[in-house]
């Protein structure tokens, strides 16, 4: 009896731990909109949204689509196209993506090359822009690793989505969750994958980027170093870097981008 009891405590705990380790369906700008395809039994279904690929898992005997939508997307009913080994033609699905507000925040930097950025240094950023693009495309066959931690201990200073103005200048919105540290501070890889780019940006400073599976991926930026090397694979909780300050930032703090299908969401959906 003692024994059963502790194989269904273990199972449960089990079940409990698949469940956390899923996103949270949040099908807003910027959010993650998660759509069941089909039972687990029949053949794993091939989506695309926006011409991209998406990633398909299993949860709870389904098949089901996790779809990253952009910070861009307008709001309403968007196509999710739907392929099976059984019908030749695709069939479509729709998410409804819903309105969702986010903050303003205003910054203040003393070095207006880092506002308005002109010659070398704009020519470098158009590089680094076009760099950053083609990794976001990245989508390798591996099942996604989903269970996500924080990658650094400290206090969230810098919201996902935020409408950004640097010294009074619009720019993008934020695209990641910043987490104030201080400098020299470990960062651990958020969950296990593959280092698919390792460097210095303009604006982002020391960069690892990891390929976790199927178009999700995890950028941690502004390192004071970087420990990861290009190419290696690694698992949930590995030292990467440490915490710093490096491109365009005011104070020491890990910037954290969760990527899904290409596209910005938001961190805390996998936490």
């Amino acid at each position: 009896m003692k024994q059963f009891f502790l194989f269904t405590l273990l199972l449960l705990l089990n079940i409990s731990t698949i469940v956390q380790a899923f996103p949270k369906h949040n099908p807003v700008p910027g959010g993650v909109c998660i759509l069941n395809l089909a039972t687990a039994n029949s053949a794993k279904p091939r989506v695309t949204y926006q011409g991209k690929p998406i990633a398909v898992v299993q949860q709870q005997q389904q098949w089901k689509a996790l779809i990253g939508i952009p910070l861009s997307a307008s709001i309403g009913s968007h196509e999710i196209l739907i392929r099976t080994a059984n019908f030749p033609h695709p069939t479509t699905k729709n998410c409804q993506v819903k309105s969702k507000k986010y903050r303003s925040q205003h910054i203040k930097l003393k070095n207006k090359s880092q506002v308005n950025p002109k010659g070398k240094k704009l020519e470098r950023i158009l590089r680094e822009m076009k760099l950053k693009k083609n990794l976001k495309q990245t989508f390798s066959a591996n099942p996604p690793s989903l269970d996500f931690i924080r990658p650094v201990k400290g206090r969230d200073n810098g919201r996902f989505g935020l409408k950004r103005f640097f010294n009074g200048q619009a720019r993008n919105p934020h695209s990641g969750m910043d987490i104030a540290a201080p400098t020299g501070r470990a960062i651990k890889a958020s969950a296990a994958g593959k280092v698919i780019y390792t460097g210095n940006l303009f604006f982002s400073g020391n960069v690892v980027v990891v390929d976790h599976g199927q178009g999700l991926l995890s950028l941690y930026a502004h390192m004071s170093q970087i420990i990861a090397r290009q190419g290696q694979t690694i698992q949930q909780g590995t030292i990467i870097g440490k915490v710093g300050k490096t491109g365009r930032a005011t104070g020491p703090h890990l910037h954290w981008s969760v990527y899904l299908n290409g596209n910005a969401v938001n961190p805390a959906l996998f936490l």
